[in-house]
């Protein structure tokens, strides 16, 4: 049957229709780069974004900011050493290269974990775990590199720190200090073989290259909620008070969540202030942890962290995805964090 004549209003009303069509798609939200949601449109106010951010595996993730770029790394996966991100926004990021494309002669390789990077004279130092051959534990490296998203190269013959006799040592944390002086922070890993588990902190040669002075331990597992071990000690200075973050229980279960203590300075004393969970499992995310505190310049602060979707803890994947939280305070106490998809106001770098 022969198609009826189109009128000149029906070709109106079907070019309104059109137009109201790719309007609602264009607004609609959808996949970003590397599986990252993108923003969705709030209207008149600021554009608001949905967690996770990065809807792929991403554990221990660590940020470094340089110019008008973000630099997230994350323990290994997809093929990498050493993950890594780019962002300009920090909602929408773009998988990179390996940041540690080799490990040195020590590594055995198989277990590069929680990578941290700190600009020191112009250049870049990345902490990092990485299993020591001859001793058999997990142990902490120190790889450079002239450019901040790498490639980063460890030449040394033996691993930065490691404490063989408390189980080894994982999760360091490079921290410049308001009073100029930079600190490294870690776990030993005493819940590998039955020992102790603390965290500690050591200040650093201003070149980063050595530690030096006293090594404090600063916490341990008291609470019921810690489950046999605390871990990934995150420093962060607020409202002149200095604030250590860790997460605590088992990574692969919903127990795992996040706590704080405060310190009195850069090597404690400290205590501990968590009698139940800062950030704790809900029906969105499971397991949040090993988080990383910062500061953007409008004075908002923020929390980086993983988590495991609730029906897929222990999964490969999609693993323990990368999400992103506001950080609030009552003068040097942080406040609650809820993870939540849909938030209502992005972060303004």
């Amino acid at each position: 049957m022969a198609s009826a004549p189109v009128t000149g209003r029906a070709r109106l009303l079907v070019a309104v229709l059109l137009a109201l069509v790719v309007t609602a798609c264009s607004a609609a939200p959808g996949a970003g780069q590397s599986g990252a949601p993108t923003p969705r449109s709030t209207g008149s106010s600021a554009a608001g974004y949905r967690n996770p951010v990065y809807a792929d595996d991403f554990p221990d993730p660590s940020l470094l900011h340089v110019g008008s770029t973000f630099y997230a790394f994350a323990t290994q996966g997809d093929g990498r050493n050493i993950q890594q991100l780019t962002s300009s926004d920090l909602v929408h990021w773009t998988k990179r290269a390996d940041a540690l494309p080799s490990l040195p002669g020590w590594a055995q390789g198989g277990a590069t974990w929680a990578p941290e990077v700190i600009t020191v004279g112009g250049r870049y130092v990345m902490f990092y775990v990485e299993r020591d051959s001859a001793r058999g534990v997990q142990c902490i490296g120190r790889a450079t590199s002239s450019r901040p998203g790498g490639p980063y190269v460890d030449s040394s013959a033996q691993p930065f720190l490691c404490q063989p006799d408390l189980g080894g040592s994982i999760d360091p944390n490079p921290v410049r200090d308001p009073d100029g002086h930079l600190y490294l922070y870690w776990k030993n890993d005493g819940n590998c073989c039955g020992k102790k588990v603390q965290l500690w902190g050591q200040q650093l040669t201003p070149d980063a290259a050595r530690l030096v002075g006293r090594r404090v331990p600063l916490l341990s597992n008291t609470l019921g909620w810690q489950g046999n071990l605390v871990e990934a000690p995150e420093m962060f200075v607020h409202d002149h008070a200095h604030v250590l973050f860790y997460s605590a229980n088992d990574y692969a279960s919903a127990n795992y969540d996040i706590g704080y203590a405060s310190c009195a300075g850069p090597l404690g004393p400290c205590q501990d202030r968590s009698q139940v969970p800062l950030v704790a499992s809900n029906e969105v995310a499971a397991g949040p942890g090993h988080c990383y505190p910062f500061a953007l310049p409008d004075g908002s602060t923020w929390l980086l962290y993983h988590a495991w979707q609730p029906q897929a803890i222990g999964s490969t994947y999609p693993g323990r995805e990368l999400w992103l939280s506001p950080l609030t305070w009552k003068g040097a106490v942080p406040q609650p964090v809820t993870p939540t998809t849909q938030m209502p106001a992005a972060p303004r770098p």
